[in-house]
């Protein structure tokens, strides 16, 4: 069952979803031009895995992190640059070994001199 709570402006708030036992089962068929004859099972796996990691390592950071998908920034060629910026600061941070992106955001924001030596260093 779906719930929507709503704010005092009327707007959906967040959106909650419950499910008393019940298994929620999605199958996801990934489509190839592989030959099913010739390519092994385990080369279809790995390809759905990479897949998979680039969603998460980059896509889900700048949806949840970033809250990529309620920029207002819609005209002209900078949405393109953002999401550009974005990726740079994403892959400088995991570049210096930070895994958590959003922690590793709070703690360069704690000193002006952090993001400029992270700029320098790479």
């Amino acid at each position: 069952m779906d719930r929507v709570q709503r704010s005092h402006t009327g707007r959906p708030a967040a959106e909650h979803r419950h499910q008393e036992r019940q298994t929620d089962r999605r199958d996801r068929l990934p489509v190839t031009s592989a030959d099913a004859a010739t390519t092994p099972p385990s080369d279809l796996a790995a390809w759905v895995q990479s897949h998979w990691e680039i969603e998460n390592r980059l896509h889900w950071v700048r949806d949840v992190t970033f809250d990529e998908d309620r920029s207002q920034i819609r005209t002209g060629n900078a949405p393109r640059v953002m999401a550009g910026l974005r990726n740079t600061a994403i892959t400088l941070l995991r570049l210096d070994g930070h895994r958590n992106i959003a922690a590793a955001l709070r703690h360069h924001a704690r000193d002006t001199d952090r993001p400029i030596n992270l700029l320098l260093a790479a």
